[in-house]
């Protein structure tokens, strides 16, 4: 008898866009609804804010709630650590990141995202110190983030947890050293998901996966950001969402191709298929 089917996780990168008002949010929204609208459409977003500041545990909870039960968030890391620090002693910083209330979505925490420049190639031992610091569970999460420093005031730092869960990472590579059978022994040693990332051919789309889960960005098939994706294209992602599910691996996919608006309505398109 097989184990359990995997669960789909579908929505879009980021949620906050003028050119959707009035497109796929109703003219008239709030913007302060528009999370809980997506939300009512979608089973999962991924947050990039993160990415480009450190939040609050105030925002964390404010976009659990606008929520229902059994939404989950994939959290972008912060690109001091990917872009600027380029993995290299990073530790406070991860404290920092962690501390800032990535930890009061609780039940919602779904995957971290780090998505590493293209001018970042393959080094083993870069990677591998830097895939050792990462916590595997909320509660690691949390004993990290009593490491933050001033850039996060202790008023502002969230360094417990109510739900001691496992935590899940996701590498989005950029360069192509990393689509070799070293790197992706060493991510799935330490089983950490190499993300499938469909960029309108800008960067490699790393051929096989690696981790106990599956996570995929859908940046634009044929333009970067934009267009949308075609009914068999939409096809053929959900006949492969369907095989790693069936595998009893979770999968989350998130379309990033925002500059249009056509991110949500693909979001949806393919949710429909795999129900």
């Amino acid at each position: 008898m097989g184990g359990a089917r995997g669960r789909a996780y579908v929505g879009v990168s980021g949620w906050r866009y003028r050119q959707w008002r009035g497109d796929f949010y109703p003219r008239g929204l709030r913007q302060a609804d528009e999370l809980s609208y997506a939300a009512e459409r979608m089973t999962s977003v991924e947050i990039n804010g993160s990415f480009y500041s450190l939040q609050r545990p105030s925002s964390y909870e404010a976009w659990r709630d606008a929520t229902p039960e059994g939404f989950v968030f994939a959290v972008k890391g912060g690109r001091f650590i990917t872009h600027l620090k380029r993995l290299r002693d990073v530790q406070v910083p991860l404290a920092n990141f962690f501390a800032s209330g990535v930890l009061a979505l609780g039940e919602g925490l779904g995957p971290i995202l780090w998505q590493l420049p293209e001018s970042v190639a393959f080094d083993a031992d870069l990677v591998s110190g830097f895939l050792d610091l990462l916590p595997r569970t909320t509660a690691e999460a949390a004993t990290a983030a009593k490491g933050h420093s001033k850039k996060v005031p202790a008023d502002r730092a969230l360094t417990k947890t109510d739900v001691d869960a496992p935590l899940r990472h996701a590498l989005e590579p950029r360069h192509a050293s990393f689509d070799s059978d070293e790197a992706r022994k060493l991510l799935a040693a330490r089983d950490i998901c190499t993300v499938v990332a469909d960029s309108a051919g800008r960067w490699p789309r790393m051929a096989d996966e690696t981790g106990g889960f599956r996570y995929v960005r859908l940046h634009g098939e044929s333009e970067l950001y934009s267009g949308g994706y075609d009914p068999a294209s939409l096809d053929r992602w959900a006949d492969r969402v369907r095989g790693w599910l069936d595998d009893g691996l979770d999968a989350y996919v998130y379309f990033d191709n925002d500059a249009g608006g056509r991110a949500p309505h693909d979001a949806m398109a393919l949710l429909e298929r795999l129900r």
